[in-house]
């Protein structure tokens, strides 16, 4: 360690000792060997039986742990991503959590009128603008689901609008099946070679417990086929899909998280995978799912599970809680975006939706911008070093001094702390002198004025109108397609 190194004070957070990590992928690979997964695609079962020499029973698979451990070792330990023009971006795998906007809400709430509306195109376009804005952010997933577009396009659609509003990387989640690999085409149709310098991910659920669905053995292959790294991610409710008892979660997560690991790499060896839990807990009274606060320390847990297998990481977001840009939504996003940034988190890839996962809200996405950019800050520590010449300030100043003028202090102040673009730091009369604003409605207001002002790429136009002649293209046979113009 360098004395540099051994000066800087870090915040680091750990919830996992190594006996605890080797007990969790003891319990996990005991699963995978003893109670199996269930997988629906019988080209990836012939994968797996030609792997295992086992025979499978009614599409159950077990999966035994030398096979796991030659997984681990195939798979690749970090996984680098590019700007949509080519320029590296980030390395996930290598530290530091990495954040991004959506995902796939049905419905989109008004800043100005807290409202919620049907998630449309228009919508789709925006967003992405917004989320290529805030400088927090540097992934963009797909946001919503379009409600104003046919079924049998509206993931197209949606892909097109997110290829032409921004250049950073996506990450890409297709609701119709049917319309992924058509998806890739048109980001490469748009965008060329999407494997030398990739910059799409696409997104996949297995279903939980142990069940590896056709659809997503599909997508799995497709995406291996191209070279594309992907996200594999389960996601649990605890006390419905996942036992009540943290413990058993965690092991139970962990281990169909080996097992997508280990049809990626008997698909192709090497294959680049982000793999990642999304532990949430069922509500008994509501019939619905919620982070708790044990769900923060699973996707740690998780996080660490990753790290000590050497394979990066794709956790949770913080989002779905709340019922706007409030003090519900913001306390999840405050823990989940500073624990990420003190931990061994990944990527944390859907920030923004609110009531449930079904609303997507522009005013939580500015105001996580705020509270990622000071997890980082805090996440980044400062150092032990002093020079001489701050020192000499003390010496300087002396008992009952200050520093206001002092160098340092003039050359530091602008960067020393964070400041907020949106909430001023206001005591008692210059609050009352402003007229008592509520700082919710200065959110509201600056979320406005950034959808107004963000402004699409050069290549935008091009982009669209390229897009929308191949989307018409795949569909000739069929009647048009209304609204195919779109609204931009």
């Amino acid at each position: 360690m360098s004395s540099a190194e051994s000066l800087l004070v870090r915040p680091r957070v750990t919830v996992l000792t190594a006996e605890q990590r080797a007990e969790i992928h003891s319990w996990s690979t005991r699963l995978l060997s003893s109670v199996g997964v269930r997988v629906d695609s019988e080209q990836a079962r012939r994968l797996l039986v030609a792997a295992t020499g086992q025979p499978v029973e009614d599409r159950l698979v077990r999966i035994p742990p030398e096979l796991v451990s030659w997984a681990l070792e195939a798979a690749p330990s970090v996984v680098d991503l590019y700007s949509q023009a080519g320029e590296h971006s980030f390395r996930l795998g290598a530290g530091g959590a990495r954040f991004g906007i959506g995902v796939t809400a049905l419905y989109y709430q008004d800043p100005a009128t807290n409202r919620a509306v049907p998630f449309a195109r228009h919508h789709m376009a925006a967003m992405v603008r917004l989320g290529e804005t805030l400088q927090s952010f540097d992934v963009i997933s797909t946001i919503g689901i379009l409600q104003d577009m046919p079924p049998q396009v509206a993931d197209l659609y949606a892909t097109l609008e997110m290829v032409a509003n921004t250049h950073k990387p996506l990450v890409l989640l297709i609701s119709d099946d049917q319309q992924f690999v058509e998806a890739l085409d048109l980001v490469e149709h748009l965008r060329g070679d999407l494997t030398s310098r990739p910059f799409l991910i696409p997104y996949f659920n297995p279903i939980t417990p142990l069940v590896i669905n056709q659809g997503t053995c599909d997508k799995m292959l497709a995406t291996v086929e191209r070279g594309l790294p992907f996200i594999y991610s389960n996601y649990g409710m605890v006390g419905a899909s996942t036992p009540i008892e943290p413990a058993a979660t965690l092991a139970l997560l962990n281990a169909e998280l080996l097992a997508g690991l280990v049809l990626a790499q008997l698909m192709r060896e090497g294959t680049p995978i982000i793999l990642g839990s999304l532990p949430a807990y069922f509500d008994m009274r509501g019939m619905g799912s919620f982070y708790a606060a044990t769900s923060y320390l699973l996707n740690l847990a998780c996080a660490e599970m990753m790290h000590h297998y050497g394979l990066p990481h794709c956790g949770t977001s913080g989002s779905g809680m709340g019922w706007e840009a409030d003090l519900i939504a913001g306390a999840n996003q405050w823990m989940n975006h500073l624990l990420s940034a003190i931990g061994k988190v990944g990527l944390a890839p859907f920030v923004g939706d609110t009531l449930g996962s079904k609303v997507f809200a522009p005013a939580v996405i500015v105001y996580a911008d705020e509270v990622i950019s000071q997890a980082r800050r805090f996440s980044a520590g400062f150092s032990l070093a002093l020079s001489t010449a701050v020192l000499s300030e003390i010496s300087d100043a002396g008992p009952g001094g200050n520093y206001l003028t002092s160098q340092s202090t003039l050359r530091r102040f602008r960067d020393a702390y964070y400041s907020s673009p949106t909430f001023p730091n206001l005591g008692l009369e210059e609050w009352q002198a402003r007229g008592e604003p509520a700082a919710v409605d200065l959110l509201r207001r600056r979320t406005g004025e950034l959808i107004a002002t963000a402004e699409p790429p050069p290549d935008h136009r091009e982009l669209v109108e390229r897009g929308e002649e191949f989307i018409l293209g795949l569909r000739r046979l069929q009647r048009p397609i209304p609204g195919s113009g779109g609204r931009r």
